[in-house]
């Protein structure tokens, strides 16, 4: 068995999830998560220069995980068990935030965040929420 993540490779973890729903990672996916950990506070105690080796340890256990039947909701649980019950709405966040980057989301990707909003235990009003907000900041004219 992994051992627990630590609170910052949780979220990254999360973003690279999700990222990686339909098969490849989109371009703007990874720049999102790249801005992501350079701007938001959350990672203000994160060293930046870390995360390639940390998306590299990320990018191997989930591709461990997702040879299993059931990799997703284990990457899910592993999410879960590795947060503060504060950062779980936080966590949805991100993930959300990358699934949108693309301004679409494919079903593999509704799918997971579904599954990992079970997890985290996010309200279905709070991922509402989530999901409203971020569709509205990715709107474009």
């Amino acid at each position: 068995m992994q051992r627990p993540l630590d609170q910052h490779t949780a979220l990254i973890f999360t973003m690279i999830l999700i990222s990686a729903a339909e098969g490849d990672m989109a371009d703007a996916e990874s720049d999102t998560i790249g801005r992501i950990v350079r701007d938001l506070p959350v990672f203000h105690d994160f060293d930046a220069e870390r995360l390639p080796e940390v998306w590299r340890q990320c990018s191997q256990l989930l591709y461990d995980l997702l040879r299993q039947d059931d990799g997703a909701d284990v990457a899910c649980e592993m999410i879960a068990e590795g947060l503060h019950q504060k950062l779980r709405e936080t966590a949805y966040l991100l993930a959300f935030e990358v699934a949108a980057a693309d301004r679409s989301l494919a079903p593999e990707e509704r799918n997971l965040l579904e599954i990992l909003r079970q997890r985290l235990n996010v309200d279905r009003l709070a991922a509402a929420a989530i999901e409203h907000t971020t569709y509205v900041r990715h709107a474009v004219v």
